[in-house]
């Protein structure tokens, strides 16, 4: 890492460390905090000013392991030094009450100069959860593309099957079981043609090209709401949350318009009970993201559009294939919405994501922004 500690700027010097996702302060030899990035100080929900010039270890549960580190690397002992913990989040709570503790892993470095350390924090949670969006990525595209040349592959039989039904129907000769062949025909042409349609909506995706031009996510946000609560116009309220600072950004309109109703419409077939009894409820919020990576690559802004629901959550049986094609958690359901709605995020730059628990399922759909 370039030296900052000997800029003659001083605190200035550090401010290209708040361009880092990650937990970042830099120490004096004598343990006070000399800078704090931004994500420091938005994770700790404390401001720079009450950080600097603190003592890092008063943040937290345990200062055993850190204290071992900071001797050790200030004492050239070892290079670096990587360990578990616990810090605490916002201002000291009351005796007796609980704090807000965040694992995070703590990697304590030296500066090439002045006997200052460079101590990095990540939070567990948030690595679990990169790690877990790149395993489901690349499973997502693997079973993408085996569903796609599958389509392709049943849907040159499955025309000739159509004809030949046809064909068969229009040479049965009149006889006391001419209604009953010519029923037997129909179901074959009918479920011909519903295989047809489950075929093309799988393709649908890869066969139309995008038509990108600016889009204000919160006119997508309002067609939606529009579409859904002229389908349901009693027992559901659709609540709306807008970040209006949000810029315009390059994409196909219409695509997500169909990816939010896609999840929007799902969140409402989950709500049937509570829209019978009148208390259902869909909550559309847009908030900005800072230094987001999504698959892999980092952006330094993001928009998130959470679409959050009052339902009974996701079945845990499907929780982790929600977005797989052909996995639905309702009766009847073709399984391809949600799979639909993560190919449009994606040919976006962007990708969705669920937190669900009974009560409170959470879709946040994530799209990088100029």
């Amino acid at each position: 890492m370039k030296d900052l500690s000997s800029s003659p700027a001083g605190v200035a010097g550090f401010q290209a460390l708040d361009l880092l996702a990650t937990m970042v302060a830099v120490l004096r030899p004598d343990g006070t905090c000399e800078f704090a990035n931004t994500a420091f100080e938005t994770m700790l929900r404390q401001p720079r000013r009450a950080l600097q010039g603190s003592r890092l270890s008063d943040w937290f549960a345990d200062t055993t392991r850190l204290n071992e580190a900071l001797d050790g690397v200030a004492r050239n002992a070892y290079s670096s030094s990587r360990f578990d913990a616990q810090i605490r989040r916002g201002a000291r709570a009351a005796p007796g009450a609980p704090e807000d503790l965040l694992p995070v892993q703590v990697i304590v470095s030296q500066a090439e100069h002045g006997g200052r350390l460079l101590i990095e924090l990540i939070e567990n949670a948030q690595q679990s959860r990169q790690d877990r969006e790149e395993r489901s990525l690349d499973q997502l595209r693997s079973t993408k593309e085996l569903v796609r040349n599958l389509a392709h592959e049943i849907k040159n039989p499955l025309g000739g099957i159509r004809g030949a039904a046809q064909l068969l129907a229009l040479e049965l000769q009149p006889t006391e079981l001419w209604d009953e062949l010519q029923e037997y025909t129909q179901v074959i042409i009918h479920e011909a043609d519903r295989l047809q349609s489950l075929v093309d909506r799988l393709l649908a995706p890869h066969r139309r090209a995008q038509v990108v031009g600016d889009v204000n996510i919160h006119e997508v946000c309002e067609r939606v709401r529009s579409l859904i609560l002229a389908e349901h116009p009693k027992g559901l309220c659709v609540l709306r949350d807008y970040d209006i600072s949000l810029p315009d950004f390059r994409g196909d309109r219409e695509q997500l318009i169909q990816a939010v109703l896609n999840i929007v419409q799902n969140a409402a077939q989950a709500l049937s009970a509570r829209i019978a009894a009148g208390d259902a409820q869909i909550t559309l919020r847009t908030r900005v993201a800072r230094q987001v990576t999504i698959g892999k690559q980092r952006w330094r802004l993001a928009l998130e559009l959470h679409i959050e629901d009052n339902g009974p959550g996701v079945p845990e049986d499907i929780k982790d294939r929600i977005f797989y094609p052909l996995v639905s958690g309702r009766e009847g359901g073709s399984g391809l919405g949600l799979t639909l709605a993560q190919t449009i995020a994606q040919q976006h730059q962007g990708m969705i994501d669920c937190d669900s628990q009974p009560g409170r399922t959470d879709f946040r759909i994530t799209l990088p922004l100029p």
